[in-house]
């Protein structure tokens, strides 16, 4: 791996070699948010025809490069919040500790793994996963305040904790960074899919987006990373950083 952006102070830092893990978790450290809310971060991959998929799972795309950074984003953050679609497509189980993190984890407060925090209307879920059933921290889902009782319930009775973000039967996006910092939970990370990502952009509280570009073209019908209702002007973001590895491109960018 090798750093692109911001160029190194040193000829040497444009050198591939292994990153360790403490030096991905410097790279990847969360800012500190505006007004000392949450900082929601979305982490992606995309071929370079921008599929966000490939026969429904992102796996395919990815890369070891790919997954050593998934595994730092998720070292870092609170919660994780995903889709229930993607909890279903991916076959979602809980965050697990990871000893690499484990001090860095200590020192700002955190538990021993992110929460998994899924979003969903229906509460369509296999509450007798392990996500449910052998969490480390207790997986929470956010849904809105009309879902259906008796799937809250079974949720309840998994172990889930179930936290109300919108009205209705849907969540509402912008919401959902407010709630999840309430309960201490300020550093997020949505590793999507397109549907939530796309919400969450259009309600404006996408702070960063980290997206990993595969150097694949996939073709197929695959969505984009975020397909969501259309934004009246499209949203700025600034270049971070950059990332390379293998003809993978690792991007960082952040809300203007």
């Amino acid at each position: 791996m090798r750093r692109l952006f911001p160029s190194p102070l040193h000829p040497s830092g444009t050198e591939e070699r292994t990153w360790d893990l403490d030096e991905l978790a410097e790279a990847y450290a969360y800012p500190d948010a505006p007004g000392g809310g949450a900082w929601l971060r979305a982490n992606m991959v995309s071929s370079l025809d921008g599929a966000a998929h490939h026969e429904g799972r992102s796996q395919p795309l990815s890369s070891d490069a790919d997954m050593r950074i998934f595994g730092t984003l998720r070292g870092l953050a609170d919660a994780v919040v995903v889709g229930a679609e993607t909890v279903r497509q991916e076959g979602y189980r809980p965050a697990r500790a990871r000893e690499a993190f484990a001090t860095r984890r200590a020192a700002l407060g955190q538990g021993p793994a992110p929460v998994i925090a899924i979003v969903s209307a229906g509460l369509d879920l296999d509450f007798s996963l392990p996500l449910f059933t052998e969490p480390l921290v207790p997986t929470v889902v956010l849904t809105g305040d009309q879902a259906p009782a008796d799937r809250v319930a079974a949720a309840r009775a998994a172990g889930a904790e179930v936290i109300v973000a919108g009205e209705g039967r849907r969540v509402d996006p912008a919401r959902v960074p407010e709630v999840l910092a309430g309960r201490g939970l300020t550093r997020l990370l949505t590793e999507g899919g397109p549907l939530l990502l796309g919400q969450f952009a259009s309600a404006g509280v996408l702070d960063e987006l980290c997206l990993s570009l595969a150097p694949l073209v996939a073709s197929g019908t695959s969505p984009r990373i975020v397909n969501g209702p259309p934004m009246a002007v499209p949203e700025r973001f600034v270049l971070a950083s950059v990332l390379e590895e293998a003809g993978f491109l690792f991007t960082r960018y952040r809300r203007v």
